[in-house]
């Protein structure tokens, strides 16, 4: 089961060359999922040639500018294939009102079903999608609007089964092996019941992906994002500008660097770049980062993140 992320664009308030507006995809086998989608997006999806004809569902932050005015390019360019599944959003109060106007000001074609949901009270944590193989849950954020951060969580996989094992209790290989993969206890033809716990090891923790982008340093939010594989956080600025970042409710990499410290992530990977940095100048951000927490890494427009099974 892949679960990669695909870093669309980095920057926050204006894009700049070779610096798109903030957007990450996150593909989970055949799962393709959009987290913002700020200006650029079309174009980064087709320079790294990903699929986006398949993307499922859009989860967006909040309704600034520089997360959603790449929306209306992507409901329109998937009016241009064939396309019968619904594109699921979810966002904010007034995402819907966004969609809504831009469809009818720009007289979109749009050829298949568009399901909004609203997260009707940001300020709570909730859960917003529960399927066979994840959840995704919303952060209460503090913005100047209503804005939510997401985790994506894998359910817990079934432990190694031990063939060997279900031999010597004397199951015979064939169909009952993958009932009991399957967690489902079995019957021998002698009476005796085996059960995937006699079989198998213990459940093999999923996988978890947390995305928070603008929003005012708290340091309870390592709390939702807590031993996340990957974090994608805002680090917007640096140090020195901590005060004037609290004011317009943004973060600085150092901020960012001690959620993903307090949260014991894998890897954090900063975003939503403030344009007074040049490419070069970034550098500055990883650095403050990194002296809090070493696992913290620039995200680059264009960068592809792995996160592996965990075993």
């Amino acid at each position: 089961m892949n679960l990669e992320v695909f870093v669309l664009g980095t920057g926050g308030m204006m894009p700049l060359p070779h610096r798109f507006l903030t957007s990450v995809l996150v593909r989970r086998d055949g799962d393709l999922l959009l987290f913002d989608c700020g200006e650029g997006t079309q174009v980064a999806l087709r320079s790294l040639n990903l699929r986006w004809k398949k993307i499922s569902s859009i989860f967006i932050s909040h309704t600034h500018a520089d997360h959603v005015t790449g929306l209306p390019g992507i409901l329109m360019l998937s009016s241009q294939v064939d396309r019968d599944e619904p594109l699921y959003i979810y966002g904010p109060p007034k995402i819907k009102d966004y969609i809504e106007s831009s469809k009818k000001v720009l007289e979109m074609y749009i050829n298949y079903p568009i399901i909004v949901k609203e997260i009707e009270d940001p300020t709570v944590a909730s859960t917003i999608v529960t399927n066979e193989n994840y959840s995704i849950t919303t952060i209460p954020l503090d913005h100047t609007k209503p804005c939510v951060g997401y985790v994506l969580q894998e359910h817990n996989r079934p432990g190694e089964f031990f063939p060997k094992k279900a031999i010597e209790l004397g199951v015979p290989v064939g169909p009952l092996f993958s009932r009991l993969q399957k967690g489902e206890d079995i019957t021998l033809e002698d009476g005796r019941v085996v059960t995937p716990s006699d079989v198998m090891g213990p459940p093999r923790k999923g996988r978890k992906f947390g995305f928070i982008t603008d929003t005012k340093y708290h340091q309870e939010y390592s709390l939702f994002v807590k031993e996340s594989d990957l974090l994608i956080c805002e680090g917007m600025f640096t140090k020195e500008m901590e005060e004037d970042a609290a004011i317009k409710k943004h973060m600085s990499a150092s901020q960012a660097a001690k959620i993903g410290k307090a949260a014991g992530v894998k890897k954090l990977g900063l975003i939503h770049y403030s344009p007074r940095y040049t490419n070069r100048e970034l550098k500055l951000l990883q650095k403050e980062a990194a002296e809090i927490y070493a696992p913290s890494f620039l995200c680059r427009d264009g960068m592809e993140i792995h996160i592996p099974l965990l075993d």
